[in-house]
């Protein structure tokens, strides 16, 4: 996040004349670095949201959501609602004209912005595809927000020790793993 606020400073700051463009464009180009998009192959996005149990009702919610992949096949699929969130205005724009083309655009919302700092309590089902560090950062946060019940769906990365999924399988040679948000105490 503190680079997220280091990159929007740098960028007002160009605007402003108050830095150099170059200093603005290597801010921008770190903040690329650290979140690469990485498409989820078809089936992983199908066991992802198999594995959730995603139904008709659901609220699914991608955090870090690219090109929309995963909220506009539990839409056209399951008949679900859904939310993306990406950092990337570009990720966002391809996202919204994906939908549009699958005709689900009615179901789905696509968001810019910080997962980290995202509002996500409607959410049924969260998906995910960041980074180990990131689903560790994020931990809090989803069992601060989600109801009990709430099922979280994570391509690759885990939680924590801590907090070991209830299910995994293994799609095109990499780990899905599944949580339950569990009764708050």
């Amino acid at each position: 996040m503190l680079r997220r606020t280091a990159l929007k400073l740098a960028g007002a700051l160009a605007l402003a004349g108050a830095v150099p463009r170059a200093l603005a464009q290597a801010a921008r180009s770190q903040m690329q670095l650290e979140v690469d998009f990485v498409p989820s192959e078809p089936e992983v996005v199908e066991a992802m949201l198999a594995l959730a149990d995603v139904r008709a009702g659901d609220m699914v919610y991608d955090l870090g959501c690219g090109d929309g992949r995963i909220v506009i096949t539990a839409a056209r699929k399951y008949g679900a609602r859904g939310v993306g969130i990406d950092i990337d205005p570009a990720r966002i724009a391809e996202a919204n004209e994906n939908a549009k083309r699958a005709r689900v655009a009615d179901k789905v919302r696509f968001r810019q912005g910080d997962v980290f700092a995202a509002d996500f309590h409607d959410a049924t089902v969260v998906t995910l595809f960041l980074r180990t560090d990131y689903n560790r950062k994020l931990r809090p946060r989803l069992l601060a927000q989600l109801k009990p019940g709430t099922r979280i769906v994570s391509h690759e990365h885990d939680f924590a020790e801590d907090w070991p999924p209830e299910k995994t399988v293994r799609v095109a040679g990499k780990p899905v793993h599944r949580w339950t948000v569990p009764e708050r105490k």
